[in-house]
């Protein structure tokens, strides 16, 4: 999942949270079991034709989401190209991006609220258990919300490099990058201290 914002409203904001995660599920598990190169071309298409149907600023928005994944592309092309297997090559191409695209649709079009109330319905067995499960709760919040923060806040560092220097940054963008998700972190920690940490205040879930 990359992202958690939409610029606009769809229909599938209506949808349930969890019949679209099953969906998910149950697509992921579909496209995995599909060897062919058409008919995972078939899936990438149909996923496109889902984008598309949220409009056209949906589909960009959705389609800037997905660049993030050109250096994963990039590698997994060199080596399949160096291997000679580019049939392979290519299958395994379309059903990393259709499967991530898939699921940043739902993270587009779905509450984080909503997401997290199908996770602690799915964990209620451990709670049975005697286990807290709030922070699982919280740590899956945190992934599926600060991951894209965070992508943002590196494209903001390698354009503010870019426009003070000719070069492309490279590695020397990686020690702000480090230094900026520590400052968050600490920050969380600290918000997350303040609301009395991770345990509710019975000490159990």
């Amino acid at each position: 999942m990359i992202s958690l914002t939409s610029p606009v409203r769809t229909r599938a904001h209506d949808w349930p949270a969890g019949a679209k995660l099953v969906g998910l599920c149950l697509a992921s598990v579909l496209l995995f079991s599909l060897e062919s190169p058409l008919a995972q071309l078939v899936a990438l298409v149909v996923t496109g034709v889902l984008y598309a149907l949220g409009g056209g600023v949906f589909l960009r928005t959705g389609g800037k989401r997905l660049w993030v994944l050109w250096p994963f592309v990039l590698v997994v092309a060199v080596w399949h190209l160096v291997t000679g297997e580019m049939q392979s090559g290519v299958v395994i191409l379309m059903r990393m991006i259709t499967s991530v695209a898939l699921a940043n649709l739902v993270t587009m079009t779905s509450r984080l609220t909503d997401m997290i109330d199908v996770f602690r319905r799915l964990m209620t067995p451990l709670r049975a258990l005697g286990i807290n499960t709030r922070s699982i709760e919280i740590a899956i919040a945190m992934v599926i919300r600060l991951v894209p923060t965070l992508i943002l806040k590196g494209r903001h560092v390698v354009d503010a490099w870019r426009a003070r220097s000719k070069s492309k940054g490279n590695w020397r963008v990686v020690l702000p990058l480090a230094i900026m998700a520590i400052d968050d972190a600490d920050h969380m920690a600290a918000a997350l201290k303040a609301r009395g940490g991770l345990v509710s205040r019975s000490g159990r879930d």
